[in-house]
C-alpha cells in the first residue's frame, strides 16, 4: 500500500503539492471513492493542506551523478583504481601466481541496471588484475549476503549481467558466502573489545581481497560499504550478535542514525580485526550512489583512509537539512515487496523493522510526541520459505510474559543453532535464524521513539496489533483518533510518498542547533 502525494491538473501532467494525498488511480478509475480499500496497491488519504511533503530526490536533488553511459562510469571508475587512498594501485598489488577474491554485495541494494556500479567496478578490477599478472582461474567472485539468503543463480546473473556471469559461473568460480560452512570458515579470536571475529576463508586465504562497495544512507551505523561490508556481509552470526542486538541499537548513540555510534565503531573495528589477521588490507572500490543508485563519485583504496573521504560527499546527498519545525505526525505507505524481498512489508516482524528505520533515519525532525500513520496491506504473508522462523516468533512475541521485542532476545542462540533453520539458510535461499534477532533488535525502536503507530488499510489488522500497533481502515480514520489522543487538533504532518521504492535519505532541521547530535561531541553532518 504506497503513498503517492499528487493533484490531477489535466490529462498529462501531476503537480505535486502538500494539499491532499489522494489515489494515483483516480483518472484510471474515477468511480472508485472507497477509502478503506486499497487500488493497485495504493492508499489515499485526505490530509490537511498545512501538511508538507517530501519526496526523496525531488524536493531537495541530489548531487549531479556522474554520466551514465558506459564509457564515462568505467573511465572513472578505472582513475579510481589507479589512485586510490592510502594504499598501492590494484594493478600493481596484482602479480602472476596470485590470487583474488571480489566481494560482491548481494540483490538488497545498489541497482541492478546495465551500469551499475557493480557491473563496471567489476570488470574494471579484472581488467586491473589481468594486467598485473593474475590469471583468470585464480579469481572467485563471492556474494556478501552475511546471513541474507544465499544468492540464487537468478540473482546472480541480475547483479552481475549476461557477460560476467557466463564468464565464471560455468567454471564453478562465484559462490555466496555461506556462514555455516565450517570447511569455509575461520576463527580469527576476538577484537580488543571482546568481540568475536569469524571471516570466509575464501577470502581470508586470498592475496587480494576486493570490497566492492555502495555508499547509500543506512540507518545501522550512517552507509553501507566500508568495513559494514566486511564486518556484516562474510562473517557469522556469532560475529553479528555483538552489535545487532538490544545493548547495541538501543543507547542514545544509536538514534538517530550516526556514523559515531558504537555500532559504527564495532563494524570499523571487526573490520580492521581481519585486516590485521590477514597481513594485509582490503583494496575496497566504493560508489557514492543517489538515489536511484546512480554513482555519484567513486572512491578506491584503504577503507580506513578512503571511507571517511567518501563520506563527506555523501553527506551531502544523505543528510537533508528540511524540516523548519518539528513533525508530529508522518504519514507513508509500506508496499508489500522491498528491500529484504517479498513480504517485508506484510511480515508482521519485517514490518516493525522498516518502521524503526524511519524512526532511526527521521529522529530529528520528529516530536517528542510524533505518530506514525503508515498504510499496509497486512494480509498475513509472512513469507515462510524466505522467513522459515519468524511465524515461530511472532507466535512467541504473544505469550510467555513477552511484553516487548527485547524479551525475546533471550532465545537468540537456541533459534540462531537451530539445525532445519539453518539448512534452510545454507540450501533453500532462506534468511538465518539470528537475522530475525537483529530485526526485532531494531524493531522495538519504533516503540521507544513514537507515542503510537497507526497501521491502517490491513486486512489482517490483529497481526498488527500483536505487535502493539494501532489499526484503522483509512488514514483520515487515524488521524482523527491521534489529534484525540496524542498530538492535538493543529498538529504538524509530513507526508513521505515513494518511500521504501528509492534509496531513503536522513532527514535534519534546517537549524542546525535544532539537531539532536551536538551531545556526541563530534561535528555531524546535521550542524550541531
Amino acid at each position: 500500500a504506497e503513498l503517492y502525494v499528487i493533484r490531477v491538473v489535466d490529462e498529462v501532467g501531476l503537480e505535486r503539492k502538500p494539499l491532499a494525498v489522494q489515489r494515483n488511480a483516480l483518472r484510471a478509475a474515477p468511480g472508485l471513492h472507497d477509502r478503506r480499500v486499497p487500488h493497485a496497491g495504493k492508499l489515499g488519504a485526505e490530509l490537511p493542506d498545512s501538511t508538507d511533503v517530501f519526496i526523496t530526490g525531488e524536493t531537495v536533488k541530489d548531487p549531479e551523478c556522474l554520466p551514465q553511459d558506459w564509457d564515462s562510469l568505467y573511465a572513472a571508475t578505472l582513475d579510481s583504481l589507479r589512485h586510490p587512498m592510502g594504499m598501492a594501485p590494484l594493478r600493481e598489488l596484482a602479480a602472476p601466481g596470485k590470487t583474488a577474491v571480489i566481494v560482491i554485495p548481494d540483490i538488497v541494494k545498489g541497482g541492478c541496471q546495465p551500469t551499475s556500479h557493480r557491473k563496471v567496478s567489476i570488470t574494471a578490477c579484472l581488467e586491473e588484475l589481468y594486467a598485473g599478472g593474475v590469471r583468470k582461474e585464480d579469481i572467485l567472485l563471492l556474494f556478501s549476503n552475511g546471513l541474507h539468503p544465499r544468492s540464487t543463480e537468478a540473482e546472480m546473473r541480475q547483479i552481475l549481467g549476461e557477460k560476467l556471469f557466463n564468464d565464471f559461473y560455468w567454471t564453478n568460480q562465484i559462490t555466496s558466502h555461506d556462514s555455516e560452512d565450517q570447511e569455509h570458515m575461520v576463527d580469527l579470536g576476538t577484537t580488543k573489545r571482546g568481540d568475536p571475529v569469524l571471516m570466509n576463508k575464501y577470502v581470508f586465504d586470498c592475496d587480494i581481497p576486493i570490497l566492492i562497495g555502495h555508499v547509500q544512507g543506512n540507518p545501522y551505523g550512517g552507509y553501507s560499504g566500508g568495513y559494514k561490508h566486511c564486518s556484516t556481509g562474510i562473517t557469522h552470526w556469532r560475529s553479528i550478535a555483538s552489535h545487532h542486538v538490544p545493548k547495541v541499537m538501543h543507547r542514545d548513540d544509536f538514534t538517530p542514525v550516526s556514523g559515531h555510534s558504537l555500532m559504527r565503531t564495532k563494524f570499523d573495528e571487526i573490520g580492521m580485526h581481519m585486516e590485521e589477521k590477514m597481513g594485509h588490507p582490503f583494496f575496497c572500490c566504493d560508489a557514492v550512489l543517489d538515489t536511484y543508485s546512480r554513482q555519484i563519485a567513486i572512491y578506491s583504496g584503504y577503507a580506513a583512509v578512503m571511507m571517511p573521504e567518501s563520506w563527506k560527499l555523501a553527506n551531502k546527498r544523505t543528510y537533508v537539512p528540511f524540516a523548519e519545525e518539528k513533525y508530529d505526525v508522518m504519514v507513508f505507505g509500506m508496499p508489500q515487496n522491498f528491500h529484504y524481498g517479498d513480504g517485508m512489508g506484510t511480515n508482521p516482524i519485517q514490518m516493525m523493522q522498516a518502521l524503526s528505520a524511519q524512526v532511526i533515519r527521521h529522529k530529528r525532525i520528529l516530536s517528542d510526541r510524533c505518530v506514525f500513520i503508515v498504510s499496509s496491506v497486512c494480509n498475513g504473508y509472512f513469507h515462510d520459505e524466505r522467513w522459515p522462523y519468524l511465524r515461530e516468533l511472532y507466535e512467541l512475541f504473544q505469550h510467555d510474559y513477552m511484553n516487548v521485542l527485547p524479551d525475546m532476545n533471550r532465545y537468540g542462540e537456541y533459534f540462531a543453532t537451530n539445525g532445519e533453520y539453518i539448512r534452510k539458510y545454507r540450501f533453500a535461499n532462506a534468511f538465518h535464524p539470528f537475522h530475525g534477532f537483529s530485526m526485532m533488535s531494531c524493531g522495538h525502536l519504533a516503540e521507544m521513539h513514537t507515542s503510537a503507530i497507526y497501521i491502517v488499510g490491513a486486512r489482517e489488522p490483529g497481526l498488527a496489533r500483536g505487535m502493539g500497533l494501532k489499526t484503522r481502515a483509512t488514514f483520515e480514520e487515524a488521524l482523527e483518533d491521534a489529534r484525540k489522543k496524542f498530538v492535538g487538533e493543529a498538529p504538524s504532518i509530513l507526508a513521505l510518498p515513494q518511500t521504501f521504492t528509492t534509496a531513503a535519505v536522513h532527514l535534519c532541521m534546517r537549524d542546525p542547533m535544532q539537531n539532536s547530535r551536538s551531545r556526541d561531541g563530534v561535528l555531524h553532518p546535521c550542524g550541531a
